[in-house]
């Protein structure tokens, strides 16, 4: 098996809904998106022949993820009130819904079928909290 692996970073706020504990309150991190893609044959023939793709476009992928997370509040649908959505809003703070809890767990798994979507050989995806605490998910 060939196994190519890049990563990419992004800031953004989250708080983690009906939790016991600090991470209930607004709080931010430096996230880092580790992705490993691989095969266990190299491309034959063309451009990226003797790749398993081309560095370039795994590159590209993990970053437009990391862009688009960037210097946001992202928090699971139906905790907020709308009304703490619209004065949010209205200060131009740049929010993030999304289904689910926002975890490092649930982010490996969500940027992980991000990147299959896409078309990339992805194997695993592992997200960073902190420099010491990652959740990885992986076929």
């Amino acid at each position: 098996m060939y196994i190519l692996k890049t990563s990419a970073a992004f800031d953004s706020a989250h708080f983690l809904s009906g939790y016991d504990g600090k991470c209930s309150n607004l709080h931010g991190h430096h996230w880092v998106i580790e992705v490993e893609a691989g095969q266990a044959q190299l491309q034959a023939d063309g451009q990226q022949r003797g790749m398993v793709i081309d560095f370039a476009d795994l590159k590209h992928a993990v970053r437009e993820i990391a862009d688009d997370f960037d210097h946001a509040t992202i928090y699971e649908s139906g905790t907020l009130r709308e009304t703490t959505i619209a004065a949010f809003r209205e200060e131009g703070f740049r929010l993030i819904e999304v289904p689910f809890r926002p975890t490092a767990e649930h982010f490996a798994r969500h940027f992980f079928t991000l990147l299959q979507e896409k078309g990339l050989p992805v194997r695993s995806v592992s997200v960073y909290e902190t420099p010491e605490n990652c959740a990885r998910y992986e076929v």
